[in-house]
């Protein structure tokens, strides 16, 4: 009972303090002069990343290595395909240039580069030092890029992405700071104690620490990015909700296990499962943002849909494989001979038609 009582109170924490921390990112973009799509790339992206920070380097530290490598792998398969396909359910997610352009490319450069450094079978305290220093002048590139946006285009882009709130109570930077903080701390409590009884469920049905870190830490430590994104999603701050995700998929692979490499006291282990799976998973997720972003500019209802249906695939193979199913062979014939194939098939068919559409 007390383990239900603490999954629901998490859950409770976390939507309020996505609605804070969406409203005071939101209200002091405009007041900076920064565009919204930067605040949730940075401000919010590291805030809602802060508890997969906590548990990756805490399991670092305890020597878990597989919790740590699985929940930032799992965190960023689960950031496309769970939360992307959540928020495209509720409104259709129109994808901004410069995410396109930019964001998108580098996520999927911070991608490859963690699959080379994980190639070897671990990660070094040099790659991980690596990494971390790419997200310092990662960060500095974004700031200093936004502010050299005009005060016209910045307005213009806020426009279109906040809603027109007339209340005046955290009109204030201080109180948007305020909210800010409120809103990170419970984001972060509420994430905790999802976490906590989340492992007791998991460990209830049996399951390997590699696929309680791919699956439950996973989703657990990424349930403030599923608040905020859908809060700002509902809040009419797309760009928000969408560069949440690309930012956290972005910070997790830099930030979180840049940061765990150089505190762990040896160097991160990777699992023969993860080398064979779970990091192409990982590196196939983001490169498929690029082409689907491209032909449409936005995720339709329909593509949120199958976002959605390929999580729970995902999921679902990694459950079976952690029990040894016996339809587990079945299950993945299945995903190689129909799934996969009809998914590159209309990638393709997309990709011509917008080249078609350009000429």
């Amino acid at each position: 009972m007390t383990t239900f009582l603490m999954f629901i109170g998490g859950l409770v924490l976390l939507i309020a303090g996505a609605e804070a921390l969406v409203r005071g990112a939101g209200k002091l973009a405009l007041a900076m002069g920064i565009s919204p799509l930067v605040v949730g790339l940075t401000v919010v992206a590291f805030g809602t990343s802060s508890p997969e920070m906590a548990v990756s380097v805490q399991s670092a530290m305890e020597g878990k290595a597989d919790i740590a490598i699985g929940n930032v792998v799992g965190s960023n398969i689960f950031n496309v395909w769970f939360i992307l396909g959540a928020c495209a359910l509720i409104a259709p997610l129109m994808i901004n240039r410069q995410i396109i352009r930019q964001e998108v490319p580098i996520m999927i450069g911070a991608t490859l580069l963690l699959v080379g450094f994980m190639w070897g079978g671990n990660i070094s305290r040099i790659e991980a030092g690596v990494m971390f220093a790419l997200l310092v002048a990662y960060t500095a590139f974004l700031v200093v890029q936004s502010r050299r946006e005009t005060k016209a285009t910045t307005n213009a882009a806020a426009s279109a992405d906040i809603d027109t709130d007339t209340s005046t109570w955290d009109r204030h930077w201080a109180m948007q700071l305020v909210l800010i903080i409120v809103g990170l701390v419970l984001l972060v409590q509420g994430s905790n104690w999802l976490v906590e009884a989340a492992i007791v469920f998991a460990k209830q049905l049996g399951v390997s620490e590699l696929v309680i870190g791919l699956t439950i830490i996973a989703a657990g430590t990424s349930m403030p990015e599923v608040a905020t994104s859908i809060m700002a999603t509902i809040r009419g701050q797309r760009d928000i909700a969408v560069g949440n995700v690309i930012g956290s998929s972005t910070l997790n692979i830099l930030g979180v296990l840049g940061l765990t490499g150089l505190v762990a006291p040896t160097s991160l282990a990777v699992a023969p499962s993860v080398l064979a799976f779970d990091m192409w998973v990982m590196l196939a997720v983001a490169v498929a943002c690029l082409p689907m972003f491209l032909t449409g500019r936005s995720i339709a209802r329909w593509e949120g849909v199958v976002f959605l249906a390929y999580y729970i695939a995902y999921t679902a193979y990694l459950i079976l494989m952690s029990q040894q199913h016996a339809a587990l062979s079945m299950f993945s014939q299945i995903m190689l001979v129909f799934v996969v194939p009809i998914t590159v098939v209309t990638i393709a068919v997309s990709l011509i038609k917008h080249q078609r559409q350009s000429t």
